[in-house]
């Protein structure tokens, strides 16, 4: 069985912020794979269903980013889980909008929700990185995160989300790299073919069969 957690901050305000992916990644989840309906449990809210026959727990820590891991560990001992079996989506300033990659263990880099986490649990579960952009100063990162995604981002943010729809049950069978195909598919579709029919040659004329005749006989032609 696997957990996986969406990171964010519960609230009305908060829904469409960039700091608010992880919420958003694990909604498109429970949607795509029929879901049970969201429950307040573990100091967050969880939904649980299956990919296949594997059971998984969708959970939404509701104590504000800063503490996410009390949920994550409250969650974890319920079901009696390793940090292994722990996944976390989340936002990452240091990836362009639109990129995705998967970890596991390391640092925190500086994400508060990943820092919690971190000092609940250690450091040795998998995330998913979730490219939302930098601001260009360390000074503007906290309002930048805190802000709503903006009309031009819904494009790349829709594919990146029903990609992971499509992907997660590979992550949670431990597959990541087929989780990064079914994104990429709907990221980057293939282009399709252009329809554009091979030329064919063109047939050759027969050449033209050379004139033997002597002067006289051209000569005496032009006046029969």
């Amino acid at each position: 069985m696997k957990l996986i957690v969406g990171l964010g901050n519960p609230g009305a305000k908060y829904a469409r912020n960039r700091h608010n992916i992880g919420f958003m990644a694990l909604d498109q989840i429970a949607a795509d794979h029929g879901f049970g309906p969201w429950k307040g449990k573990h100091q967050g809210s969880v939904s649980e269903g299956r990919f296949g026959s594997d059971r998984a727990i969708l959970l939404k820590p509701e104590t504000f980013m800063n503490n996410s891991g009390q949920s994550v560990q409250a969650a974890m001992r319920f079901h009696k889980l390793e940090p292994a079996d722990v996944i976390v989506f989340h936002d990452e300033i240091d990836l362009a909008p639109g990129k995705v990659k998967c970890k596991t263990g390391g640092g925190h880099a500086g994400h508060n929700g990943l820092r919690s986490i971190h000092a609940h649990i250690g450091p040795e579960y998998a995330r998913v990185r979730l490219g939302v952009g930098h601001p260009g100063h360390k000074d503007a990162v906290p309002g930048y995160v805190l802000r709503d995604f903006p009309k031009a981002d819904e494009t790349w943010l829709e594919d990146v989300l029903r990609g992971i729809g499509d992907g997660v049950p590979y992550l949670a069978a431990d597959d990541p790299a087929k989780f990064m195909n079914a994104v990429g598919l709907r990221v980057s579709p293939p282009r399709p073919s252009t329809g554009t029919k091979p030329q064919t040659a063109k047939p050759k004329q027969a050449e033209p069969v050379p004139d033997t005749r002597s002067a006289m006989q051209k000569l005496m032609q032009r006046f029969k």
